[in-house]
């Protein structure tokens, strides 16, 4: 690559963000660049790995806007910047049917679950481990990657950005490092898109967790903030670093590849209770896997807990899911107790009996008389059954936090445009996806869904720059 190139936009990352901003752009006439850092023809992302369902906060993305504002907000308690979410409801609909016109597929995974209407094909297989290869995610990925070819853009792989480059106060280019060289691409505008900072250990320690190594990366682990700390070093504003998208998973997911990013957990321990190694609950399960998540990462040894259920929940809630932990963690190899008293689970659990029994009988007292402000910590009131736990053989199955990408990031407005620290845009730097904050984690673990959220943003700051430039 020569040294000094020019164009109309240089994007970073190679994910749905990524590739979206940049084959919108292209479309709309721009010299677009993608500087991707993998150097694998099917490099590792988020994106790639995922389920691949576009949804908005578990609703189909051809609601009403006014029916995806109400589920955005509540999601997240209200906390979500208006601007975004009015964004993102707006725009799901043409964003989705955008993509499909790429030439990305799709199919239906549910008739009566709706949000389940947009499934990129092929779809996930039913089975534990990471099944990404040549599933919908991965072919739509490479769609994206040959459409912008196709279309005169360039990507660049082995490419690590390192510092974006200024002039008058505005973002003109990216300085990248490619096999020990360094090079400095100019450029109009530029997109941050290069995923959350959960592959950084040192900003895991920071904002998040004390044991960041006890945390299992459920996804590709390639995001490690470098869009953040270019856009900080440029003087952006970053905000909500504090939690992250993620599910319990089975604690044998460090030594068991099949254990992880599936199955996941969570149905058992919100059905059930997730106790730490004492045998106390510690988190409100009501609220849901992401956020129980976050709770375990958040305790001194995330290595400590358990998700405690019985043969009620193991048959019901345990097979449940699209990929159940029932029959598939033990498919896998994954561990579950079982024992036909509390105080011998306990036992195996290598916990106090008589703590985990008053556990378990204060639970139960809470669900017979709906007294769940009673607990210590309280429930919410869950949206499904919760269950007595008074039915044996009684099952432990040990749990760890798996995280897949980081809520909060740079700033940014409905455009996709970075926010400086006076809350004014920096002129030329946009971000997208995971790279971004103001719509999830500003009231806690709270989740609307990383695939819409990265196409939304990639293609308004790509229509935004075309806008300007022309």
């Amino acid at each position: 690559m020569p040294d000094i190139q020019e164009y109309d936009l240089i994007v970073v990352g190679g994910g749905i963000a990524g590739l979206a901003a940049a084959n919108r752009a292209a479309e709309l006439g721009l010299r677009v660049a993608l500087l991707e850092r993998g150097a694998e023809e099917r490099y590792l992302c988020n994106s790639r790995m995922s389920g691949g369902v576009l949804h908005v906060a578990f609703h189909s993305i051809n609601d009403s806007a006014e029916t995806l504002i109400e589920a955005v907000n509540v999601a997240t308690k209200g906390h979500a910047d208006p601007a975004l979410v009015r964004a993102l409801a707006h725009t799901s609909a043409r964003a989705g049917d955008w993509i499909k016109g790429q030439g990305v597929k799709f199919v239906r995974m549910s008739l009566v679950v709706d949000w389940q209407n947009r499934v990129m094909a092929p779809p996930r297989r039913i089975m534990a481990g990471a099944d990404w290869y040549g599933r919908g995610p991965d072919y739509a990925l490479r769609t994206l990657a040959n459409n912008l070819i196709g279309r005169g853009g360039r990507i660049v792989q082995g490419a690590e950005a390192f510092s974006l480059m200024e002039c008058g106060g505005a973002c003109v280019g990216v300085s990248v490092r490619m096999r020990g060289n360094e090079h400095h691409i100019s450029s109009t505008a530029v997109v941050l898109a290069d995923g959350g900072f959960q592959g950084n250990l040192a900003l895991l320690d920071k904002y998040i967790t004390s044991a960041p190594e006890k945390l299992k990366q459920r996804g590709a682990s390639t995001g490690v903030g470098d869009g953040l700390r270019m856009a900080q070093e440029f003087g952006a504003a970053i905000t909500d670093l504090r939690y992250f998208y993620g599910h319990l998973l089975s604690r044998d997911a460090f030594s068991n590849p099949r254990a992880w990013p599936y199955p996941q957990l969570d149905e058992l321990a919100t059905a059930g209770i997730l106790v730490d190694g004492n045998g106390r609950r510690f988190a409100d399960e009501g609220a849901g896997g992401v956020y129980l998540a976050n709770a375990v990462a958040k305790l001194e040894n995330p290595l400590s807990t358990w998700a405690v259920f019985d043969k009620a929940i193991w048959e019901g809630p345990g097979r449940n899911a699209r990929i159940p932990a029932n029959p598939h963690l033990i498919r896998a190899g994954g561990t579950i107790l079982q024992a036909d008293t509390l105080n011998e689970l306990a036992r195996l659990m290598n916990v106090p009996g008589q703590i985990l029994e008053d556990t378990v009988m204060a639970h139960r007292r809470a669900v017979a008389s709906n007294g769940f402000d009673q607990l210590n910590p309280p429930r919410s009131l869950p949206k499904d059954k919760s269950w007595l736990i008074d039915r044996p053989p009684y099952y432990a199955a040990p749990v760890c936090a798996g995280i897949t990408y980081t809520f909060g990031g740079v700033a940014i407005d409905a455009d996709s445009r970075v926010q400086s620290l006076s809350g004014a845009p920096i002129a030329g730097l946009y971000a997208a996806g995971a790279t971004t904050a103001g719509l999830e984690g500003r009231s806690g673990a709270t989740y609307v869904g990383g695939l819409m959220k990265g196409l939304v943003f990639g293609i308004r700051a790509a229509e935004h720059v075309a806008r300007i430039r022309h």
